[in-house]
């Protein structure tokens, strides 16, 4: 598998640019430690209206890093493909942890699908796309392979999915969530 892998990720190095270059190196910063996705979220959550969607995606978030960070990546212990095709040099910092599943895919995908499963369909597809630009970005930079993204973004949906039936069984004990 891995060399399969590693020959798409080749042929998205065909398609390198150095307006993709800026571009994508600037989208992947939106998934570092979470932080956009974080930051969204508080301002969700200071928003009365949109209060429910917030309480949706941190819990989406705080699963996503137990699941993809304390469980995953130490379990499956892969590591990254610039390291296995050094003729690569990745024009954005190296990580320092192991490849699978993707943090910036599964944190995006977290993010976006409490929005979109919480019941903000138009925000929720637009952050969507966001989470699969930014999943895309780590394929371009060489920084994850195809599967990794892949189980990034299952593991983000799963994720955000949770936290979007954790929010509703919390709306029913605490009605003033589900204003």
């Amino acid at each position: 598998m891995n060399a399969f892998e590693i020959r798409i990720l080749d042929w998205i190095q065909t398609l390198r640019t150095g307006a993709g270059d800026t571009f994508f190196s600037l989208v992947t910063h939106l998934g570092d430690a979470g932080i956009f996705w974080i930051l969204l979220c508080v301002a969700l959550l200071c928003v009365k209206k949109t209060r429910r969607a917030g309480v949706a995606m941190a819990v989406a978030l705080v699963c996503d890093l137990l699941l993809c960070n304390v469980l995953l990546k130490p379990l499956v212990h892969r590591i990254r493909p610039y390291d296995v095709n050094p003729a690569i040099v990745p024009i954005v910092r190296k990580p320092t942890d192991f490849s699978f599943p993707s943090g910036h895919s599964a944190a995006s995908f977290a993010g976006a699908a409490a929005i979109f499963f919480s019941g903000r369909k138009k925000a929720g597809i637009a952050a969507l796309v966001l989470a699969a630009v930014v999943a895309l970005s780590r394929l371009y930079l060489y920084i994850h392979y195809p599967t990794d993204v892949l189980g990034g973004a299952a593991v983000g949906v799963l994720c955000g999915w949770l936290g979007s039936r954790a929010c509703a069984r919390l709306a029913r004990r605490f009605p003033s969530l589900a204003e």
